[in-house]
């Protein structure tokens, strides 16, 4: 199926939670506890989200990207990769992180504006979100052709917005990846738009796909509501990189329910017609829900159950951010540079004397004195 790309849409769940035929046997080949993962996952990272918006509209994180919507592209894709993978974010790709082992308060802290919130446990190859567009796909790509070099099974893939495929690092990462037929995917959230701009103003072509083809790229445009589908389509390209197939452009068409981010008033610019479509009629949670009890997997008593449960981590998460000593304000000043220029170390003084003692700080940075 990656062969070639493929300018049709691969669906196997319908809207209305039945299977294609080709979904009936990629459904068939996985287990009950796959099943209600690819639902438990999407539940937990939906609460998650609706709870991060509420406590920025209370002040207690910053500004927040909303990724309502687009759960099945970023569940359906994470669980198809091994803990060995590399994982290139941009800013929306929260529900990812959890699934490849980011602790949530640690998502939490990066969105209060916290250097601990880029810092993953041992083990966890999710690398800091990326805000600056698509500046995050030639560095998978370089990660993917280090692997390479190594001769290591992992492999590396990039997460970016419909809006990066204008951007000249998406077309440099898939040209070099195209000719080194590197171990990396690039995978699209077409979520329609590039914050207030239709994909179809941003592009003379009608996919993002069939962008794969100038640089003999095999791409592929999947249901991005659809987890059974971005799964198994992801877990084919995976296979492929690790056998030394290379690169591939996945598309998955999803859509972004609420805001761009928590600053931004969709309202503005998108018709309330087409938001209650996606919404009322191609949820993605829905749509898995709906297959799941026609199963019997799922119960009322269980998805409450399962609310419950997920709604006591994400307090637990909450409690455990907000507790974190606040850092120092001479903070400020760290991460910058590797030795500080005149002009910020004069203003760096200035506030320790303001501040007090003898640096402004209990664990002053030697690089910066």
């Amino acid at each position: 199926m990656l062969q070639q790309t493929r300018h049709d849409m691969v669906q196997y769940l319908r809207p209305n939670g039945w299977l294609t035929d080709e979904g009936k046997k990629v459904w068939g080949g996985l287990s009950r506890e796959q099943k209600l993962d690819l639902y438990r996952w999407m539940v937990k990272v939906r609460l998650f989200d609706r709870r991060a918006v509420i406590l920025q509209r209370q002040g207690r994180i910053g500004t927040y990207a909303p990724l309502e919507g687009q759960e099945a592209a970023q569940v359906g894709s994470a669980l198809a990769l091994g803990r060995e993978d590399w994982i290139f974010p941009s800013y929306r790709e929260h529900g990812v992180s959890m699934i490849a082992g980011m602790p949530l308060a640690h998502i939490l802290l990066y969105w209060m504006g916290r250097v601990e919130g880029n810092t993953a446990p041992e083990g966890v190859r999710v690398l800091p979100p990326y805000v600056p567009i698509a500046t995050q796909m030639p560095q998978a790509m370089g990660a993917a052709w280090a692997s390479k070099l190594k001769r290591e099974s992992s492999l590396a893939i990039a997460y970016f917005g419909d809006g990066a495929t204008s951007e000249g690092d998406f077309h440099e990462a898939c040209n070099f990846a195209g000719v080194f037929q590197l171990p990396v995917l690039f995978f699209c959230q077409n979520n329609q738009y590039a914050i207030s701009v239709p994909f179809s103003r941003q592009s003379a072509t009608s996919t993002v796909a069939e962008k794969g083809q100038a640089y003999g790229i095999p791409s592929v445009r999947v249901d991005g509501n659809d987890v059974l589908a971005v799964y198994h389509v992801t877990a084919e390209a995976a296979e492929r990189a690790r056998n030394g197939g290379g690169a591939t452009l996945i598309e998955a068409v999803t859509y972004r329910q609420g805001s761009h981010t928590t600053a931004d008033d969709a309202t503005r610019y998108r018709d309330p017609e087409e938001v209650r479509i996606w919404v009322e009629e191609r949820d993605p949670v829905d749509r898995c829900r709906r297959l799941l009890e026609r199963e019997g997997l799922l119960s009322e008593e269980y998805i409450a159950s399962w609310e419950e449960c997920c709604k006591k981590e994400i307090q637990e998460a909450v409690d455990a951010a907000e507790r974190a000593k606040a850092p120092p304000p001479t903070h400020l000043f760290n991460h910058v540079f590797e030795t500080l220029p005149p002009s910020l170390l004069r203003q760096r003084e200035e506030l320790v004397r303001k501040e007090g003692g003898p640096d402004g700080s209990e664990n002053p940075d030697p690089r910066h004195p």
